[in-house]
């Protein structure tokens, strides 16, 4: 399907509607920037999100392009062993951290994860944690930059390069004006119009291609599926395994150490609703994320095998009637904004608190905050049209923070063993391992060593094995430690 495939009714609905819509949330972010007083205001909403909003933006945040764009163009390509990175993998993150994250760090009353780091170990892993995380998120903007811009293409013909700028302003725009209140307010009315428009193309999909019966259509699509595409884990070989559950560990526990997820906690009104809003949103992330899933493997049988970009784009305008068609593509443009906000405001904080407030503590905070957001909206926007595939530039964005930071996350949160070198170490290790194998297109733990002195069962992808000789710096430069002092 191509952008002339779309008719010139179809353009001018879903065009009035992206203008309303547009117009909407930026009268609602216009109104939120009044309320906007100090630096807390715009970090952390004021510490005042109740349960109905904090579970809301943690769902919003994780459901945008990775789930609804990238995550069924793969399903739809490989089968479904490609959900491993996300829904499944995410949705299992955001339980994790309500289980054993959310209630010790929102007691510790920080604006950012990196203020972590400066209480437990000290301001030199507050800074390199800062270092770490800020590029951490490039990929992960990006990635919604594409594909929004591809959405723009498939239907207004708009070049990729324009819509991926285009998409930048945008979100951008909206994020600047009202911080995480206005990320807050709009990601509830955005997931929203995401999980009725999901549910209603997944039924009607299922619908028609059961001819009255969705039950039937269900049969067919996996009727007709082969016999790989519908195994949940790559079991082909012991490689393939090895990059599915690599593929599952990033996305489980690669966004622990992140500021997005960090920033919604800090922002509940309590300890406990941080706690049920991220386990709850959890468990309806998996729910939500297998209609993706499921309509990327419709696509699957439904295209030629030449298909190559916007399954669910694809399979509304073949599925749905040209008004419905609009208010599902008008859902799907929420969710990657829903994301973009969430993802530029969340390394923008820790550029503004942790590096250029700690280096200039004089400037004011609000408009420091507020610079960091158009630096990193615009880095993001450079790897952008660097070229990587949109799945590719969430891994490497999960990837950075779990090699460098879950290790002195965890075991500075949960032991008082270790202090400021074990952090350190940990940090350095763990991201120069894996710059050295990103840098040399390496995808095996010291590949040419591997390949050449290992059996097959040994040769295990980098990430795992890179996260692990984080640890063993930790433990190894904590025995010559003394205790650290309690964290403040």
């Amino acid at each position: 399907m191509d952008s002339t495939a779309v008719s010139l009714e179809m353009k001018w609905l879903l065009g009035g509607a992206i203008l309303v819509y547009l117009a909407a949330i930026y009268g609602m972010s216009i109104w939120i920037r009044g309320r906007i007083h100090t630096a807390e205001d715009y970090v952390v909403a004021g510490r005042r999100l109740p349960f109905s909003l904090a579970w809301a933006t943690l769902l919003a945040t994780w459901f945008g392009a990775g789930t609804m764009l990238a995550a069924a163009d793969e399903v739809a390509k490989q089968g479904m062993h490609r959900a491993a990175l996300d829904p499944l993998g995410a949705g299992v993150c955001l339980i994790l951290a309500g289980l054993f994250f959310a209630r010790p760090l929102w007691k510790m009353k920080l604006l950012t994860l990196s203020d972590f780091f400066r209480r437990r170990f000290g301001k030199t892993p507050e800074f390199i944690s800062a270092c770490v995380m800020v590029p951490s998120y490039f990929g992960w903007v990006a990635a919604q930059f594409v594909g929004l811009a591809g959405m723009l293409h498939l239907y207004f013909g708009i070049p990729m390069g324009w819509g991926i700028v285009l998409t930048a302003i945008v979100g951008t725009g909206y994020t600047l004006l009202g911080g995480m209140w206005a990320d807050t307010l709009t990601d509830a009315v955005q997931m929203s119009l995401v999980m009725v428009g999901l549910v209603f193309l997944a039924v009607q999909a299922l619908w028609q291609l059961g001819q009255g019966d969705c039950w039937a259509g269900w049969h067919q699509v996996f009727d007709q599926l082969p016999p790989e595409a519908r195994l949940p884990i790559d079991i082909s070989s012991l490689q393939g395994f090895y990059v599915w559950l690599t593929a599952f560990l990033i996305g489980a526990l690669g966004n622990i150490p992140g500021q997005d997820l960090m920033q919604r906690i800090f922002s509940s009104k309590s300890e406990r609703v941080a706690q049920s809003a991220c386990v709850f949103a959890g468990v309806l992330y998996l729910i939500l994320g297998m209609l993706p899933i499921l309509l990327g493997l419709v696509a699957k049988i439904t295209f030629p095998e030449d298909f190559r970009r916007s399954v669910l784009p694809a399979l509304a305008h073949l599925f749905l009637h040209p008004v419905v068609a609009v208010i599902f593509l008008l859902a799907l443009l929420s969710a990657v904004l829903s994301t973009i906000d969430s993802a530029i405001l969340s390394p923008a904080t820790v550029l503004a608190q942790n590096i250029v407030l700690r280096l200039a503590p004089r400037l004011p905070g609000l408009f420091v905050n507020e610079v960091a957001v158009v630096v990193v909206a615009a880095a993001s926007l450079g790897v952008a049209f660097a070229g990587e595939t949109m799945y590719n530039l969430l891994e490497d964005a999960y990837e950075l923070t779990l090699v460098g930071l879950f290790v002195p996350l965890g075991l500075g949160l949960w032991s008082r063993r270790g202090g400021p070198m074990a952090a350190t170490a940990a940090m350095l290790v763990g991201s120069a391992f894996w710059t050295l194998h990103y840098a040399m297109d390496w995808e095996i733990f010291l590949q040419p060593l591997a390949e050449t002195y290992l059996p097959d069962w040994l040769q295990w992808p980098s990430t795992i094995p890179v996260t692990l000789a984080g640890l063993a710096a930790y433990c190894l430069t904590s025995r010559w430690e003394s205790p650290p002092r309690a964290p403040a």
